[in-house]
């Protein structure tokens, strides 16, 4: 069971993320994305955004070949990318706060270097550009994409220098060198033709250059946090021939990036770091990791990088987790399985415990885990099973461990997120996945009973319900939607065969997108009758419809598109790399605003793809570029910036104040640039962007930092604004609310407030129908009304209901989860109260905790026991152990826990379970096979013997336990079996031969 970062834009994912980017990388990259929490209440501040690579200064440019991107969970962060295979790492979810769409590709295709166009575009391309060639379809979204050294070597590789870019959310910036010129043109989408103007304002930039580090491969840029000028870079030579960074160069700017310093004197002339990392709840901390083919130490500053402080280490780190509020606390898993605690930001450290699953540890949940030391770990043990272990980081020995879940667990399940802890358990035939609400006891998750799911992703958590991505025995590239009640006990399918996209790694991706800043709004790509269609609910995927394609095209032509049989469809694909947009963006402070690549006609298609906004929250669309674009928010929403893709390059970038309407075009530097990346508002109170990339194949890194401060006139008053109200095709109660948002006029050239309020009311609508889902066990009929489902019986009652007490009866309807509507029907769709009668009893089943029917003697096995029907407090409960052993409960509360007991004799015994009240009984056995595996046989044999005189041979067997062994023997030099004996053995009685040679 896996979580997807894949799946989590809208739901504030707060995730430490791994990326890396290729502009010109290898054929045969691998992929693997996981998201083990939406939102992780860790944010690890290391990203990496590679844009290639070059082994070979004079080499000529590559052609961009396959990517690598890996979203590390809870912001565990690999550090051994560079050398090491893939691990398998977890679950889901992962990342931009949405439901992330993890998407990696097999490959692209790059062009070479063109000649610029002369001639202006008409709708949106950039005048030195010309239209890109075709490519495959499904290949062009790797433009945003990575690869991944362990998959590179000298013979493979060929292409440019790579750069990383570091922090999620970070906005770091450089410069230094040219003057940008005014914007030169202005393009009209009403109009559908351009026409210059001469008053816009300027956009001033400055570049800087990597210079003194041209032989170095690799580049990893940090910026250290929100209102902070610090950025800091570290550039690696990775030498293919021995399969390590050889040398590494550290670069500080305290000014945004217009000035750098290099720091290789603060660290050590001679140190080779490989990964740096931001404290996330103290970005002024930092921590710097040599590169353990030459020592294996940690750098330490407190001061933003300006001094450090070296410590050895007694292992290498792969990886590192930040505790969520506590500074200088830290977790480290090592090279050999091993995790480590440090409470002194790394000065120290103390092992936690060996063998621990790779990427399936967490910190302590604030307010649900006790302790704030508390570290959750998936485990192995000696004998190769697996458990879910709980200890405080600092004093962890076996004594002070604990193991919520009695039993053992697949390996990599363990799943903490939010509310709620998943794990899977070992059975054979159908999966079987349990879930903790709140650090209650774990209960078995309940999907309908035809579900037989090999595949079980955890989509996201945080919205007081589970999100569930399953796939079943039948299907390939698709998984059905499944949405909880608040316990996570519960689910009903929400939507069948979303479509997936499989990445380099065979990892598959859900299409799925949650609008970011309107709760209740999704997006997702449904495959059906062999076409894939793009639907988008407002009620949390209780109700879903396709999107009206746009009425007019770029030039004012009438687009005769009508639903069902053609509508507009999107890529639903966030960007591996952090800094590049991906297909869809939205931003909770432009709420209502969609701008997503797609197209239009009877289904998805990855040809004729152009770039469409909506700015009602996807009721109506516009085209606003006829090829596919980067586009970000600027001005914290209220403005947007498109630059085209980045295959070849380009000098300018498009700027829109009124949601996508009209676009100026804006120069940014004086000679076209290959953008492998983008950081958008590097701190809170400037606008500065800075453009990563390179002018050539062979020229230097080049980073370029924009102030685009000017093309505001003034701040933003209270005349700028005006209300929106959001709905549904004119409906105007979403999610039980009619809701009105603040938004400023589109084309108002002002700079918007960081305090203003996005929505000025929200009131409760009156319940309707569409407000309730149908319960589990029910299924929407026809008719619209929820029914119960073929596999449910409506009159089963709760095991823990008894004689004088209630319990809730369901009306076959369930509110949709965080609806908000009060009153109208909502009494009669909700549960009502009704006393418990009192049953026979019926549905009885006895079963053992880790589902086994074998057993090694000596050791306790668990039985279960389970009543569908009856009064669980007025039955009772017996159980033969059919060794001459019984036990007898008065209630079935007793058996919560299970029932342990151990056999002192090997064999194969009848277990029955009795469960009876005064209106009947019921009762039902398992046979159980208790083993005793041969540890030791002992030969007794005499020394010499006499020819042909009988000579006795003994075998003992230990230990000495009854059970059936089989006896082979050889004599003398024959390799042919001479004798075969079985026996039952008894009490360690020995098997003689006796034989005359």
């Amino acid at each position: 069971m896996e979580t997807w970062a894949g799946l989590c834009p809208g739901l504030h994912l707060s995730l430490g993320i791994w990326v890396m980017i290729a502009a010109h990388t290898l054929q045969n990259a691998k992929a693997e994305i996981t998201c083990a929490s939406c939102p992780s209440p860790i944010q690890l501040h290391l990203e990496e955004l590679q844009l290639g690579m070059r082994t070979d200064p004079t080499q000529e440019p590559s052609v961009l070949k396959n990517i690598r991107i890996e979203f590390r969970e809870l912001g565990v962060v690999d550090q051994n990318t560079v050398v090491e295979d893939d691990r398998e790492t977890g679950v889901s979810v992962e990342d931009p706060s949405l439901f992330s769409q993890d998407i990696s590709l097999d490959g692209v295709s790059s062009k070479e270097d063109r000649p610029e166009s002369s001639e202006e575009s008409q709708r949106g391309t950039h005048q030195d550009e010309e239209p890109e060639m075709s490519e495959d379809a499904a290949l062009r979204r790797a433009k945003r994409s990575s690869p991944e050294f362990a998959d590179l070597s000298e013979s493979e590789w060929t292409g440019r220098t790579g750069l990383d870019v570091g922090a999620a959310g970070d906005r770091g910036s450089l410069l230094d060198g040219h003057k940008l010129g005014r914007s030169e043109f202005k393009w009209n989408r009403d109009e559908g033709r351009g026409n210059t103007r001469q008053d816009e304002p300027k956009i001033t930039s400055s570049t800087f250059a990597l210079t003194g580090d041209s032989a170095h491969n690799h580049a990893v840029v940090y910026w250290s946090g929100q209102n902070s000028s610090v950025i800091l870079i570290l550039t690696k030579l990775y030498d293919f021939h021995i399969g390590s960074v050889t040398e590494s160069t550290l670069w500080r700017s305290t000014d945004y990036g217009s000035t750098y310093e290099r720091m290789n004197d603060k660290v050590g002339s001679k140190t080779v770091l490989s990964y740096l990392y931001v404290c996330p709840t103290n970005k002024r901390k930092i921590m710097v990791l040599t590169d353990p083919e030459f020592e294996s130490s940690v750098l330490i500053s407190s001061d933003e990088g300006a001094s450090y402080q070296k410590y050895r280490l007694t292992f290498y780190i792969l990886s590192l987790l930040f505790h969520p509020t506590e500074e200088d606390w830290a977790l480290a898993y090592s090279h050999d399985q091993k995790l480590y605690s440090s409470v002194d930001f790394g000065r120290k450290w103390q092992l936690i415990h060996e063998h621990v699953t790779p990427n399936r540890f967490y910190w302590s949940v604030s307010g649900l885990d006790k302790e704030p030391d508390l570290v959750h770990m998936e485990a192995h043990t000696p004998d190769g099973n697996v458990q879910y272990v709980t200890c405080r980081a600092q004093v962890c020995t076996e004594a002070n461990r604990n193991y919520p879940f009695p039993g053992y667990i697949d390996i990599s399940s363990l799943v903490v997120q939010d509310d709620y802890i998943f794990i899977q358990v070992p059975t054979s035939g159908r999966a079987t996945y349990y879930v903790s609400y709140k650090r209650e006891s774990f209960i078995q998750i309940k999907l309908p009973k035809y579900s037989l799911p090999k595949d079980l992703h955890i989509v996201s958590t945080d919205g007081k319900q589970v999100f569930a991505a399953v796939q079943e025995w039948n299907q390939n590239d698709t998984y059905n939607l499944y949405l909880s009640d608040t316990r996570g006990i519960y689910f009903t399918l929400a939507m069948e065969n979303v479509k997936t996209t499989r990445g380099i790694g065979g990892n598959q991706m859900l299409d799925l997108y949650e609008v970011a800043g309107i709760k209740g709004v999704l997006i997702a790509n449904k495959r059906q009758d062999n076409q894939v269609k793009t639907y988008i609910t407002y009620n949390k995927g209780r109700d879903w419809r396709l999107l009206q394609a746009p009425a007019t095209d770029l030039d004012g032509n009438d687009i005769h598109c009508i639903l069902p049989f053609c509508s507009l469809h999107l890529q639903l694909h966030m960007s591996e790399n952090p800094y590049l947009s991906g297909t869809i963006s939205t931003k909770s402070s432009a709420p209502g605003i969609i701008v997503a690549a797609g197209n239009i006609g009877a289904e998805l298609s990855y040809n004729n793809v152009g770039m469409f906004i909506s700015s009602d929250a996807g009721n109506s669309w516009r085209q606003i570029f006829e090829e596919e674009h980067n586009v970000w928010f600027l001005d914290k929403g209220g403005a947007l910036v498109a630059v085209k893709q980045p295959t070849v390059p380009t000098r300018h970038l498009w700027i829109s104040f009124d949601e996508g309407r009209q676009w100026t075009q804006h120069s940014f530097s004086s000679v076209p640039l290959f953008v492998d990346g983008v950081l958008v508002e590097a701190g809170a109170e400037n606008q500065i962007m800075t453009f990563f990339g390179h002018f050539s194949h062979r020229s230097e890194w080049q980073l370029i930092k924009i102030d685009y401060k000017s093309i505001f006139s003034r701040k933003c008053t209270e005349e700028d604004y005006q209300t929106w109200h959001l709905h549904n095709q004119g409906e105007p109660c979403v999610m039980g609310q009619k809701q009105i948002y603040m938004k400023r006029r589109p084309g108002n050239y002002c700079m918007l407030g960081k305090d203003y309020s996005r929505i000025l009311s929200a009131e409760s609508c009156i319940c309707r129908a569409h407000d309730f889902e149908c319960d589990y066990g029910y299924e929407r009929r026809g008719d619209g009304n929820c029914r119960p489902a073929f596999w449910f019986n409506p009159s089963l009652l709760s095991r823990s209901c008894s004689q004088g007490q209630n319990y809730l009866n369901s009306t076959g309807y369930r509110k949709v989860v965080l609806n908000n509507c009060t009153k109208g029907v909502k009494e009669m769709y909700t549960a009502r109260k009704q006393q418990c009668p009192n049953r026979p009893p019926k549905g009885l089943l006895l079963t053992t905790k880790d589902g086994k029917l074998t057993v090694n003697l000596g050791n306790n096995v668990t039985f279960l026991v389970h009543l569908d029907e009856g009064d669980s407090l007025q039955t009772n409960i017996q159980l033969d152990f059919g060794d001459g052993k019984a036990v007898s409960y008065s209630n079935l509360s007793w058996t919560e826990d299970g029932i342990k007991h151990m056999y002192k004799s090997a064999g194969i015994f009848r277990v029955t379970a009795l469960a009876e009240n005064t209106l009947g009984y019921d009762s039902t056995t398992l046979f159980l096979h208790v083993t005793c595996p041969v540890e030791h046989v002992q030969l007794l044999a005499p020394f010499v013997v006499i020819r042909n005189k009988e000579v006795n041979i003994t075998a003992v067997v230990l230990p000495s336990h009854s059970r059936t062994v089989t006896y082979f023997w050889w004599l003398c030099n024959n390799t042919e079996l001479q004798w075969e004996k079985q026996r039952e053995l008894c009490s360690g009685n020995p098997a003689t031969l006796e034989s005359i040679h």
